[in-house]
């Protein structure tokens, strides 16, 4: 017998004025399922979430959660008012012998435990948010964009913690990748309604796509009924002076059927218009270095980036992205070293803090606000790339009505305000797009867009994103940082650069296989002839990159757990917190074996191929 599901919603509906946002909607989650939520921005998908947590109460409806059910909520702005520093705030649902586990979460997601609320950034805070959750280990968890603000090494840290997981789990990601890599069935939250695939998010493209054109097929059927029924009204009863009532009836209820029909929302008109053209030589940077506090986060680093390039920068939060962008625009002069900005550049800037946006003024009073974009004179008018233009008519471009244009912008969700921001800049000509993670928060529909918009674009771009599909997709070189200041350019994408990069050097030589393992006949012993010799698979190679990573946390977790173990009193103080984590300790050694085998074996055949 199935057991029942955790979490339940019935018949759920809930407005906020003008059109439901959500119509009747009943889904419900088992243990240990793996959902994505996609849909439009602003279609509704942060409130079924809420909704689900218990956190907003539906117009009607009901929400229903297995008695004793542990299910956590990461919302995308949490709230840490409460307390003084970081660590109180991601340990605040342990006791004391349960710490370990949010510590062992904050070295991972790279949380200072004793940074103050006070000056913590968003990231920081919300990367605090994140080992809250995975600390109180709860049997289901909603996540809404887990991935904004975190690098890509704690992405896939994130990743294969939830790949690993017992645990159900639905999340909202605009991160193609993990969705694809982690989810088995997918909610689309579509016009009010919620509709469900049972295959994760790698099929819900082509799925959505087929529904879609059965949808206009059948509106173009019932506009075609509706057209024979309203001659036949016209003609039959002119003619015979007699009313058929019943047909009457069925033409005036397929009236109201296609006037309740809502129509899917269309793309956003947006477009990147060039500038007059910049020069051959975009920017060109010799030897440049900064330190800060005595800390050198560039070194000596050297580029040439040409018109109609798309450049890239990844690394590790803290890394010092953003310094060296600043120094490729000008924007922060290097300590060392010189820069050559190219002719006629003009530059639009898209800031990931969405710091260009003032919560409380209205979408109206964003865009007519902005010195850049105003028009003299008037109030309601802007500067659309060199044409004026009606603000709301600008505005109904990116999908927001005109409600929603005499709104704050606190009122809008992530995506929106992402939008919005976009609409910003692209009102502007410009031959150089600076871009400041620009996927956070965007829809699937408008993320495939913008990456359109990019590859058709005539100027150059800088792009600084964690969003590893996004960078396979528009990026043609990446710059990733090394390490102590150290900063490489590489040819492609995310993934081109990972083929590039050397193999890391190995202090110790290949450790001898475990007594009783089991060799591969032949592989090592007889290797093919040089034309023909294999080479490991794609996923053999990136779980090679991806082991020694995993080997040093379950060793890092063991050790911290020997050290929770080690306390004297711990058994007599507290049985059950021992058992926990002595069966904790077991599960980890059991995995740090299996791993180190798992490592072994594909390095002695990838040198055995010769790779």
């Amino acid at each position: 017998m199935a057991a029942p599901p955790i979490l339940t919603l019935s018949d759920i509906r809930l407005g906020f004025g003008g059109r439901p946002l959500l119509q009747g909607v009943t889904l419900s989650v088992g243990a240990g399922e793996r959902l994505c939520v996609v849909g439009r921005n602003g279609s509704g998908k942060s409130t079924l979430l809420k909704i689900a947590a218990g956190l907003v109460e539906p117009d009607s409806g009901t929400r229903f959660a297995q008695p004793g059910a542990r299910i956590a909520y990461l919302p995308q702005e949490p709230d840490l008012s409460a307390f003084e520093t970081l660590g109180a705030f991601a340990a605040a649902d342990l006791g004391d012998a349960e710490r370990w586990r949010a510590e062992m979460a904050m070295d991972a997601l790279s949380v200072r435990a004793d940074s103050p609320v006070s000056g913590a950034s968003g990231g920081e805070r919300r990367r605090a948010a994140l080992a809250r959750l995975l600390a109180g280990e709860p049997e289901l968890m909603l996540l809404d964009e887990p991935t904004n603000h975190l690098d890509i090494a704690a992405i896939e840290w994130l990743e294969d913690n939830l790949r690993d997981t017992r645990a159900g789990f639905v999340l909202i990601s605009h991160d193609r990748a993990l969705m694809a890599a982690l989810t088995r069935a997918t909610l689309w939250v579509d016009r009010g309604q919620v509709r469900r695939l049972e295959r994760g998010f790698d099929g819900f493209e082509a799925w959505r796509d087929e529904t879609l054109a059965q949808e206009e097929a059948e509106r173009h059927k019932l506009d075609r009924l509706i057209k024979a029924e309203g001659k036949w009204a016209v003609e039959g009863i002119s003619a015979r002076r007699t009313r058929n009532q019943g047909r009457v009836r069925r033409l005036a209820a397929l009236r109201a059927e296609r006037r309740d029909q809502i129509h899917v929302s269309g793309t956003a008109a947006m477009a990147f218009d060039g500038a007059r053209a910049s020069g051959r030589l975009v920017i060109e940077a010799k030897g440049l270095s900064k330190t800060f506090t005595g800390r050198t986060v560039v070194r000596d680093f050297s580029t040439r980036i040409l018109r109609g390039d798309r450049v890239a920068l990844v690394g590790p939060n803290g890394a010092g992205k953003t310094t060296l962008l600043k120094m490729l625009t000008g924007g922060l002069a290097p300590d060392a070293g010189t820069l050559r900005l190219g002719s006629n550049l003009a530059v639009a800037v898209f800031d990931q803090n969405r710091e260009l946006l003032d919560p409380e003024a209205t979408l109206w009073e964003s865009l007519t606000g902005a010195p850049e974009l105003g028009v003299p004179g008037q109030s309601d008018g802007i500067m659309v790339r060199g044409r004026p233009r009606h603000v709301v008519a600008y505005l109904r471009d990116f999908l927001f009505d005109e409600r929603q244009a005499r709104g704050p912008v606190k009122a809008l969700s992530g995506g929106e305000r992402a939008r919005l921001l976009l609409a910003r800049i692209m009102a502007r000509e410009s031959n150089l797009l600076v871009l400041d993670e620009p996927t956070n928060d965007l829809d699937v529909e408008t993320l495939d867009l913008l990456q359109e918009l990019l590859a058709d674009y005539d100027g150059t771009a800088l792009i600084v994103s964690h969003d590893r599909d996004f960078l396979d997709r528009v990026a043609t070189s990446v710059i990733a940082a090394e390490g102590e200041g150290r900063w490489i350019e590489y040819a492609g994408g995310w993934t081109d650069h990972l083929a590039q990069k050397p193999a890391p050097e190995k202090e110790e030589p290949p450790r001898p296989k475990a007594a009783g393992t089991r060799q591969k006949s032949g592989l090592a012993s007889r290797p093919r002839p040089e034309a023909q010799r294999p080479r490991l698979s794609s996923n053999q190679a990136r779980r090679l990159d991806l082991l020694p990573a995993e080997i040093d946390r379950l060793s890092f977790e063991i050790a911290r757990l020997g050290e929770f173990l080690g306390a004297p009193d711990l058994y007599a103080r507290d049985p059950a917190a021992f058992a926990k984590a002595s069966t904790a300790m077991a599960q980890r050694q059991a995995a740090l074996v299996a791993a180190e085998e798992e490592w072994l074996e594909l390095e002695t055949l990838r040198e055995a191929m010769g790779d």
